[in-house]
C-alpha cells in the first residue's frame, strides 16, 4: 500500500464546483475505472479549552484529528508544531468530549466514490463542512496496492499520475490536481508506508485548502 493524496487547485478567478467533481469522476470511468462503492474520511481541527491563559504553554496550540475508512477502529492525531503523528483507538474521541480539554473548531468530511484500476485504487470526493453541505474542495486519493515501500512505489505512482493528468487535460477544466509531498521524516515516519503517512498528507491538504481560500478572498 502506498497512497498519494491530492487536492484540486482552481485556476485564477475560478472556484471548485460540483460540475468539476462530476467531470473528474467521469474521467476516472473513461480510463476504465470500476466504481466499487462509497468512501468517507473525517478531519477535525482542535484547539485547547484554556481555563487559565497561564496554562497555554502546557498544551499544543492546535492539532488535527483524522478518521480514515481503511481503519475505522483507529483515530489519528497530527500535531504540526511538535511534528508528531499518533495513532489511537477511535474511542479517544468520546474521552476528549468528556474531558472538554479540547474543542473542535472546524470539522470536514471527505466523501465520494472509490474506483479500481488494476493495481491502483482511486478515491474521488468532495470536501464539505459537517455543519453545512457547502463545497470546500475536491480531493483524490491514488493508492498503489502491491508495494508499501515509498521509494519503490514513488516512480510507479509518478508514471500513473502522468497518465491521469493527460486524460484529465483533455476535458479542459479550469484547474488541476496538486500533490505536495510532506517531509515524512520530520514526523519520524520511515520509508515503509502506513496510514500515519496518509494522516500527515490530509493535514497538509487542509492547510493548502485554507491558503487557497484566503488567496481567492484576497
Amino acid at each position: 500500500m502506498y497512497i498519494r493524496v491530492l487536492h484540486w487547485q482552481p485556476n485564477a478567478g475560478h472556484t471548485v464546483s460540483s460540475q468539476i467533481l462530476a467531470e473528474v469522476s467521469q474521467c476516472v470511468e473513461s480510463i476504465n475505472g470500476v466504481k466499487e462503492g462509497k468512501w468517507k474520511a473525517t478531519l477535525s481541527f482542535y484547539r485547547p479549552v484554556l481555563k487559565e491563559q497561564a496554562n497555554a504553554a502546557e498544551f499544543p496550540r492546535d492539532f488535527l484529528g483524522i478518521s480514515l475508512p481503511e481503519q475505522p477502529s483507529k483515530y489519528y492525531f497530527v500535531l504540526r508544531g511538535q511534528r508528531l503523528v499518533l495513532e489511537a483507538d477511535s474511542t479517544i474521541q468520546t474521552i476528549m468530549e468528556k474531558l472538554q480539554s479540547y474543542k473542535t473548531r472546524v470539522a470536514l468530511n471527505f466523501e465520494g466514490f472509490q474506483y479500481q484500476l488494476g493495481d491502483f485504487q482511486l478515491r474521488v470526493g468532495k470536501v464539505v463542512s459537517i455543519q453545512s453541505e457547502s463545497l470546500r474542495g475536491i480531493v483524490m486519493e491514488m493508492e498503489y496496492r502491491p508495494i508499501s515501500s515509498w521509494e519503490k512505489s514513488h516512480k510507479i505512482m509518478g508514471e500513473f499520475f502522468d497518465i491521469w493528468q493527460e486524460a484529465l487535460s483533455k476535458r479542459s477544466l479550469p484547474g488541476h490536481f496538486v500533490h505536495m509531498e510532506p517531509n515524512f521524516g520530520e514526523f519520524g515516519l520511515s520509508g515503509q508506508y502506513t496510514l500515519q503517512h496518509t494522516a500527515v498528507q490530509y493535514a497538509t491538504i487542509m492547510l493548502q485548502m485554507i491558503a487557497t481560500a484566503q488567496s481567492v478572498r484576497n
